[in-house]
């Protein structure tokens, strides 16, 4: 059976860019046991792009 954890980076509203380190956060998540699934951009704002991403961890329970 797996567990699931999902992250929510915002993005800058300007350029778009994260407002946090996706890598940094990859690598403590890994350090816990947590592996990477996804990394995904549900939320379209009204220009079109991203607002936001999550990226997606599961591990076994």
């Amino acid at each position: 059976m797996k567990e699931y954890e999902f992250v929510k980076v915002e993005l800058s509203t300007m350029r778009r860019r994260p407002k946090e380190d996706y890598r940094e956060i990859i690598h403590q998540y890994a350090e816990r046991g947590w592996r990477l699934v996804q990394i995904f951009a549900p939320s379209i704002d009204g220009y079109g792009a991203a607002a936001y991403f999550e990226i997606i961890f599961e591990r076994d329970i």
